[in-house]
C-alpha cells in the first residue's frame, strides 16, 4: 500500500501559497534541469496571470521519501471560498501560510475556520521572512490566540511551526537560521500529517470538482472515502437530492506531478480523476453497485450579491462578439452553475434576462471577463446585495473591512467609511502603517475601493470578508455626481470634448464610436446631462490669428471592470463585449428617461 498525505495549501490572497507549490515541484525534481517552467506554474490560465490570483483549485502530487504527496492550490481571496470549501474536504491536513509582515488577515480566519471545522490537522508556515520589518514572533503569537478564538482543539493547537521565504526557496523551524532547501517544510509535512485513511467497505467517492477534456467530456475528480475504484466497474451515482443512476467508469486517473496518469484502480484515500460517469453535479457521490451509500452532501456559504445578465440590445450589437442571443446566455451561465458551487442563476419575468448570484464583486467580475472572452456580449446591471427577512426585521449581510494605511491618512478613511454607516471597531499602529478594522454592511463596500484609494493616494491595503445578517442600517449616499449623456450616434470629435472639458471629466477619447444614451464622462454637478460629442468645428477659408487654438484635453479616465461595476447606479447597464467596455443608461431615449425616471428612484 502506497503512502499517501493529502494536503491543501490555504492563506489570504499575495500570502505566496503558488510561489511556494513552484518551490515544492522543483525541489522534489519534477523537470528536467534544462526545462523552461516559468514562474507561478499552476495559475496557468489568462486571468490569473494577468490579475496575478489564484481562482480555480488545482492539484498536483510529488513524491518525497517514498511518500505520495497530493497537494492542492487553493485561491486566497473571499470571493473564491467556495472553491476552497469544497476541495478541503479532501484533504486530511493544511498548510496554512502567513506573511510574516502582515499577519492574519480576514482570509486567513475565513479558511482556517474551514479548515478547523473539519478536524484538519494544521501545520503554520510563517513565509516572507526576508522582508523588511517583518515581524515573525508576533504572526506566530496571533496565529496561536486566532486558533484559540476559533476553538482548535488541544492536537490543533499543537502546530509545527516552519519559517522561511518561498521567493528565496528556504524553509527553516527557525527564522533566524537560513537553509538551502524546503525540506524542513516537506519532513514536517511527513512527521505531523496523518497518512490518508484506509477505510475498508463498499465504494465511496464524493466528487469535489470537474476537469473538462474535448475528447472525453467531463471529468470527475474526488478522494476515494472508502474500499476502492476499478476501471470498467459499474457504479451508482447519488446524487444531492438522493436519487440513483446506474453507470460504469470508462477510465480511471491519478495525479502525478502537474498531469495524470491512467491507472487499473485507485484505493481508499488517494485522489483520482474519473472518465465515463454522466450528468454528475459537485457533491454527488460516486457508489457501491448493489447498495449504494451517500456520502454528506457539501454545504456551501450562500452568495451575498446578485446582478442582472441581459443580451446586448445596444445599437452596436453583434459588431465582436459570436454569442449575442438570449439561449447563448443562459447555456452558458447554467454550464457555469454546474462547477461553480457558489454561483446561483435565477430566471427573470424577461426571457432576455437572469439574475445571477454571486460571492461579491470580484466573483461577478471573473464570470464576466471569462465569457467575455470566449466571444460573448453581454450587458450587466448594477450589483445588489440580497435582503434577508429574519424574525420580521429586514437584514442586510455585514462585512468586517481591514485597512492599513499610512497613519496620517487614516483621518480620511475613517471618514469615508463612517460615511457608509461603517463601525470603527479596532484602531492600532502596525509597522509604520495604522491598522484600522470595521463592522460595514455589504453595500457600502461597493464604489468604497476607488474612493479610498484617491484619498490615499493609492497607499491603503484593503481586505474584507463576510460577517453576518445583520438588521438594516438606513440608507447609504450613493454617487454624488451626475453623468454625461450621448445626445446623437457618431464618432467624438477633438474639438467637441476640448469645448466641453468644463462640464466634467471624459471616459472616452476622440474618435470613439458613440452611440445615443452612451455615458461619456462624469459631470461637476448632480444632475445628468445629455451633450453632443460629435460636432466638428465649422469650417471657413477664412484665416484669422486666435481661432485655430490648439486642443487641450486630459486623458480619458479608463475603468477596469470592478471600477465599472462600483461606478453604475440603478438606471445604468455596463455593456461587455469581446474588445470594448461601455457605459450606458438602460433606457437610450432622452424622453423615455424621463417617463421612466421614477422606476429607479
Amino acid at each position: 500500500m502506497q503512502n499517501i498525505r493529502n494536503i491543501a495549501i490555504i492563506a489570504h490572497v499575495d500570502h505566496g501559497k503558488t510561489t511556494m507549490v513552484d518551490k515544492i515541484l522543483h525541489s522534489c525534481q519534477l523537470f528536467r534541469d534544462n526545462e523552461q517552467t516559468g514562474e507561478l506554474i499552476l495559475d496557468n490560465n489568462d486571468l490569473e496571470r494577468e490579475r496575478g490570483i489564484t481562482i480555480v483549485a488545482k492539484n498536483v502530487s510529488v513524491n518525497y521519501k517514498g511518500v505520495k504527496i497530493n497537494i492542492i492550490d487553493t485561491p486566497g481571496h473571499a470571493d473564491f471560498g467556495g472553491e476552497v470549501e469544497r476541495v478541503l474536504k479532501m484533504t486530511d491536513g493544511v498548510i496554512l501560510l502567513v506573511d510574516a509582515f502582515e499577519g492574519a488577515m480576514p482570509q486567513t480566519r475565513f479558511v482556517t475556520q474551514k479548515a478547523l471545522a473539519l478536524g484538519l490537522k494544521p501545520i503554520v508556515v510563517v513565509n516572507k521572512v526576508d522582508k523588511e520589518n517583518c515581524r515573525p514572533e508576533e504572526v506566530y503569537e496571533s496565529i496561536f490566540e486566532l486558533f484559540f478564538n476559533l476553538e482548535a482543539t488541544e492536537d490543533q493547537l499543537d502546530f509545527p511551526v516552519i519559517y522561511g521565504s518561498s521567493k528565496q526557496g528556504w524553509m527553516s523551524t527557525d527564522w533566524k537560521q537560513k537553509t538551502e532547501d524546503i525540506f524542513p517544510l516537506l519532513d514536517a509535512i511527513l512527521e505531523s500529517i496523518p497518512p490518508a485513511p484506509v477505510s475498508e467497505g463498499t465504494l465511496q467517492m464524493q466528487i469535489t470538482s470537474l476537469d473538462y477534456s474535448s475528447f472525453v467530456g467531463r471529468i470527475a475528480i474526488g478522494r476515494v472515502a472508502r474500499g476502492e475504484i476499478r476501471e470498467n466497474m459499474p457504479v451508482s451515482l447519488v446524487k444531492r437530492d438522493g436519487t440513483i443512476q446506474k453507470s460504469r467508469i470508462k477510465e480511471l486517473y491519478t495525479f502525478e506531478g502537474l498531469g495524470k496518469i491512467k491507472a487499473k484502480e485507485v484505493k481508499a484515500g488517494d485522489i483520482c480523476a474519473v472518465v465515463g460517469i454522466d450528468g454528475f453535479d459537485i457533491g454527488d457521490t460516486i457508489a457501491d453497485f448493489e447498495n449504494p451509500e451517500q456520502l454528506e452532501i457539501i454545504h456551501i456559504d450562500e452568495p451575498t450579491m446578485n446582478m442582472l445578465f441581459t443580451i446586448n440590445n445596444s445599437p452596436f450589437f453583434g459588431k465582436e462578439g459570436k454569442f449575442v442571443t438570449s439561449r447563448h446566455l443562459r447555456d452558458r451561465l447554467y454550464k457555469e452553475m454546474e462547477k461553480n458551487l457558489a454561483l446561483k442563476v435565477i430566471e427573470t419575468e424577461s426571457p432576455d434576462a437572469y439574475l445571477v448570484y454571486g460571492r461579491g464583486i470580484l466573483h461577478l467580475s471573473v464570470l464576466i471577463e471569462t465569457m467575455r472572452r470566449e466571444g460573448y456580449e453581454i450587458q450587466v446591471g448594477q450589483p445588489q446585495v440580497i435582503l434577508k427577512e429574519i424574525d420580521g426585521v429586514k437584514c442586510e449581510p455585514i462585512e468586517v473591512l481591514i485597512v492599513d494605511v499610512p497613519s496620517e491618512v487614516s483621518g480620511k478613511v475613517i471618514e469615508l467609511v463612517t460615511q457608509r454607516k461603517g463601525e470603527l471597531l479596532i484602531m492600532e499602529p502596525k509597522g509604520d502603517l495604522q491598522h484600522l478594522e470595521f463592522d460595514i454592511p455589504a453595500r457600502g463596500i461597493i464604489g468604497l475601493r476607488n474612493n479610498v484609494l484617491t484619498a490615499t493616494a493609492g497607499e491603503a491595503i484593503m481586505a474584507h470578508r463576510f460577517k453576518a445578517y445583520e438588521p438594516w442600517k438606513g440608507a447609504i449616499p450613493g454617487r454624488s455626481n451626475g453623468v454625461l449623456i450621448s445626445m446623437d450616434k457618431g464618432t467624438t470629435t477633438a474639438y467637441a470634448i476640448d469645448k466641453l472639458q468644463d462640464r466634467g471629466r471624459f471616459f472616452i477619447d476622440p474618435g470613439a464610436d458613440v452611440y445615443e444614451g452612451q455615458i461619456m464622462g462624469e459631470h461637476i454637478r448632480e444632475n445628468d446631462l445629455v451633450i453632443n460629442l460629435t460636432k466638428g468645428k465649422q469650417l471657413t477659408n477664412m484665416r484669422a490669428s486666435g481661432t485655430d487654438d490648439n486642443t487641450r484635453i486630459a486623458p480619458a479616465i479608463k475603468f477596469s471592470l470592478e471600477e465599472a461595476m462600483e461606478y453604475i447606479q440603478s438606471d445604468e447597464y455596463i455593456e461587455i463585449t469581446p474588445k470594448s467596455m461601455r457605459l450606458r443608461k438602460i433606457y437610450l431615449n432622452e424622453g423615455e428617461r424621463k417617463i421612466n425616471a421614477k422606476k429607479f428612484v
